[in-house]
C-alpha cells in the first residue's frame, strides 16, 4: 500500500474505498488481484481494508480525519494548506504541530472559526492549488514553502529534503513558490530560502535529515556519497552510515520515518536496493575505516552531545593516523609578549667576533 493510499486509510478509520485507491494510482487490475490474493480484504461492496494491519491513533491520523470533515462539510472555498497540504501528500509530519488544522480562503469569514483551525486569508488565492480525491489542497511546493517559512528549522528540513526525496517538487520550484507566496514580507522569506539552502537531496529518512543538519550547522565535515568500505565480516547497514573518507570514520545512525518516493513499485524488485541500498563506491582504493560511532534516535534530541560525540570519534581516528587536518576557520591564539621575544632571541645570529 503507497502512503497516499494509507492517509486516506487513515481518514476512513482503517478501511478505504475503490474510488481511494483509484484515486492513489491503483488502476482495477491491480485492485482485483490484490482482492484474489488476499492482500486485501473485502468490508464490504466496495470498502476494503489492508490485511492483517494494525491501524495505530496517531495524531497524525486525528490531524487528516478532522481534515477532511471540515473539507467535506465546510465552505467550498476552503483549502488544505502548511502541514495539512503536507499531511495529504503523505509527507512526513515530525515535529510538526498538528493540533491546528491549516486551511486557506479567499475571503473572511465572520464570527468565530470552529476550535482547532486557523483561516489563511489570501486574495488572490494565487498558484499552487490542486485538487485530490475531491479535496482541495496546495500543491507540494506550496505547502513546502509555507512550512519552511513558519515551522521550526529541523522539521522544515526534513518535510523539504522528503519532498524532494520524492520527486514532488525541485529546489527550483519551492524557491519560486516561496518567491511568489512571501516576496513581499523579507522574514518569512530568509527563513524559507535558509531551509532551502540546508536541504540535501542525499537524505533518505528523517533520522538522516536530522543528523546531517547538526552537522552543517556545527561545521562538521560533509559526508561522503559514497558507501564506506566494508568487509563481508563487518555487520553494517550501510543504508544507516555515513562515511567521512578524510576522518576514516563511519557514523552509524537509526533509519527512523524512511523517506517515500513515487517512483516505487509495490511489486519492484529494485525498491529495496534503492530505499535501503547504498551506491558503491567511488574510489578505487578507498581507505579502510579506523573508527565507528553510533547515534541513536534519542541522541539527536541533543545536538551538542552527537557534535562532542563525533568530534570525540574524529580525534580518536586522527591519533591513530597520526594526520591532523588543517582547519582554516579554526581561531588562533595571538602569540604573547614572552614567546615573540623569546621566538626572536631563539633565532636571532649572533655576532661574529672581529
Amino acid at each position: 500500500m503507497n502512503p497516499q493510499l494509507s492517509v486516506m486509510t487513515h481518514i476512513r478509520g482503517g478501511v478505504f474505498t475503490r474510488a481511494d485507491a483509484r484515486a492513489c494510482g491503483y488502476p482495477d487490475p491491480d485492485i482485483d488481484s490484490l482482492l484474489d490474493t488476499g492482500g486485501w480484504r473485502r468490508i464490504r461492496p466496495g470498502t476494503y481494508a489492508p490485511h492483517q494491519t494494525l491501524t495505530l491513533v496517531d495524531d497524525a491520523m486525528l490531524h487528516v480525519r478532522r481534515l477532511f470533515q471540515v473539507l467535506r462539510r465546510g465552505d467550498p472555498g476552503l483549502i488544505a494548506s502548511h502541514q495539512s497540504a503536507a499531511a495529504l501528500h503523505a509527507l512526513p509530519l515530525w515535529g510538526l504541530d498538528l493540533t491546528t488544522l491549516h486551511l486557506t480562503t479567499r475571503t473572511a469569514h465572520p464570527g468565530p472559526h470552529p476550535p482547532g483551525t486557523h483561516h489563511h486569508v489570501r486574495d488572490p488565492i494565487g498558484p499552487g492549488i490542486t485538487t485530490w480525491n475531491k479535496l482541495r489542497l496546495t500543491t507540494p511546493a506550496r505547502a513546502v514553502a509555507e512550512v519552511a517559512a513558519t515551522a521550526p528549522l529541523a522539521p522544515a528540513v526534513a518535510l523539504t529534503e522528503a519532498t524532494l526525496y520524492a520527486g514532488l517538487a525541485t529546489l527550483p520550484s519551492l524557491k519560486r513558490s516561496a518567491t511568489h507566496l512571501l516576496g513581499d514580507v523579507d522574514g518569512p522569506l530568509a527563513r524559507a530560502l535558509r531551509v532551502f539552502e540546508l536541504a540535501c537531496t542525499e537524505s533518505a529518512s528523517v533520522a538522516e535529515s536530522r543528523l546531517r543538519l547538526i552537522l552543517a550547522e556545527a561545521g562538521l565535515p560533509k559526508p561522503s556519497s559514497s558507501a564506506p568500505p566494508m568487509s563481508d565480516d563487518q555487520l553494517v547497514d550501510l543504508a544507516c552510515a555515513l562515511w567521512f573518507p578524510d576522518q576514516r570514520t563511519v557514523v552509524e545512525f537509526e533509519p527512523r520515518f524512511p523517506f517515500w518516493s513515487e517512483e516505487f513499485d509495490d511489486y519492484a524488485t529494485d525498491a529495496a536496493d534503492r530505499a535501503f541500498g547504498a551506491s558503491p563506491s567511488v574510489d578505487p582504493d578507498p581507505p579502510e575505516p579506523l573508527e565507528y560511532c553510533f547515534i541513536s534516535w534519542h541522541d539527536l534530541d541533543t545536538p551538542r552531545t552527537v557534535v562532542d560525540q563525533l568530534r570525540s570519534t574524529f580525534a580518536r581516528a586522527a591519533r591513530q593516523t597520526g594526520v591532523h587536518l588543517f582547519d582554516p576557520t579554526r581561531q588562533r591564539r595571538p602569540r604573547s609578549a614572552f614567546r615573540r621575544s623569546h621566538l626572536y632571541l631563539s633565532t636571532a645570529t649572533p655576532d661574529q667576533p672581529s
